[in-house]
């Protein structure tokens, strides 16, 4: 199969491509770096010929709320009507789980209407909803910095590795289209302060976690367990020991 990967060159794309080239498919990595642009439109005729399947783990490159919901909605626009020129059977998307609980969140409102776009868009779809990367962590927790301590939430999230996103994106993109959501998540719910804290006895950081309930994530209140997926979703391999040793070892892609 033909197998195109929007955003092919980066974290998880790239592994996506690695995945796809081993199982025996064309692969083809595409971003600006390699001449397709999803909102200018450049380069999709081009790289969507003869392609049976598109996979989009792009991300937005901008945070302002409206400008992360334009980026999602052009970009897929442009996507579906080059895969429906072209004759293309399969689009997958890659979203998060629990976008459409916490609506106070822009950029997971902007995930909403992308998932919006692809269910409108004519393509037979899949939408892969993953919950939040092990690889994100560090992220997470410095935004609830604020000197020698870090207060964050104690919803719970269910982080899973970038490599079971990949690996699981890779298989989906390869068979046929769902027609609706598969979530995805990690083998352990835990509440973001409890992950910090288990981060921090791993890597030494002496900072003190306060849970917060208020505490906002990424601009919106955990109550329950939004971050988390559904019964019957498939669960990661890979638990937090073992990303962290894979991460120690360099072997995190």
């Amino acid at each position: 199969m033909k197998i195109v990967v929007i955003g092919g060159t980066g974290r998880v794309g790239s592994n996506v491509v690695r995945r796809l080239l081993e199982a025996g498919h064309d692969a083809v990595p595409a971003a600006p770096s390699t001449g397709v642009d999803t909102i200018t439109g450049d380069g999709l005729a081009d790289v969507m010929a003869g392609a049976d399947s598109v996979v989009d783990v792009s991300n937005a490159p901008v945070w302002d709320d409206d400008a992360v919901r334009e980026f999602f909605t052009t970009s897929t626009r442009n996507l579906l009507a080059a895969e429906r020129d072209a004759g293309v059977g399969h689009h997958l998307a890659v979203s998060i789980v629990g976008a459409d609980r916490l609506p106070d969140s822009g950029y997971l409102r902007a995930k909403v209407a992308q998932e919006a776009e692809v269910e409108a868009g004519g393509v037979p779809y899949t939408v892969l909803r993953a919950t939040q990367f092990f690889e994100f962590l560090p992220q997470i927790v410095e935004a609830g910095s604020d000197g020698d301590t870090v207060r964050l939430p104690t919803g719970l999230m269910q982080l899973v590795a970038a490599d079971d996103v990949a690996a699981t994106a890779a298989e989906l993109a390869s068979g046929s289209a769902v027609g609706g959501r598969v979530e995805l998540g990690g083998p352990e719910a835990l509440g973001v302060d409890a992950w910090a804290r288990r981060l921090f006895a791993a890597t030494g950081d002496d900072r003190t976690v306060v849970g917060d309930p208020h505490a906002r994530y990424f601009g919106t209140e955990l109550h329950g367990g939004e971050l988390t997926p559904s019964s019957g979703a498939r669960i990661g391999t890979v638990d937090f020991a073992t990303w962290l040793a894979m991460h120690r070892m360099g072997a995190v892609r």
